[in-house]
């Protein structure tokens, strides 16, 4: 288990980071269809995706987060 949280990873990504604005996002970016990677979603700043797409690719400490943010996501 990654010592960060999901809100953690949030704040990470220079979102706001409590439990009712994650509720917010999610709710008005789901569904991302199943064809779309997380990284690659329209909603993302090039900063964002490219932070996504290197944790992902990397297996970084963060890749767990961005795996269960692309389950909530769908």
């Amino acid at each position: 288990m990654p010592h960060q949280r999901f809100t953690d990873l949030f704040k990470q990504l220079g979102l706001p980071c409590d439990e009712a604005a994650i509720a917010v996002f999610l709710k008005q970016h789901r569904p991302l269809s199943c064809s779309v990677r997380l990284e690659d979603a329209p909603f993302w700043t090039p900063g964002q995706s490219s932070f996504l797409q290197e944790q992902l690719a990397n297996d970084a400490d963060w890749a767990v987060l961005t795996d269960q943010l692309s389950l909530a996501l769908r």
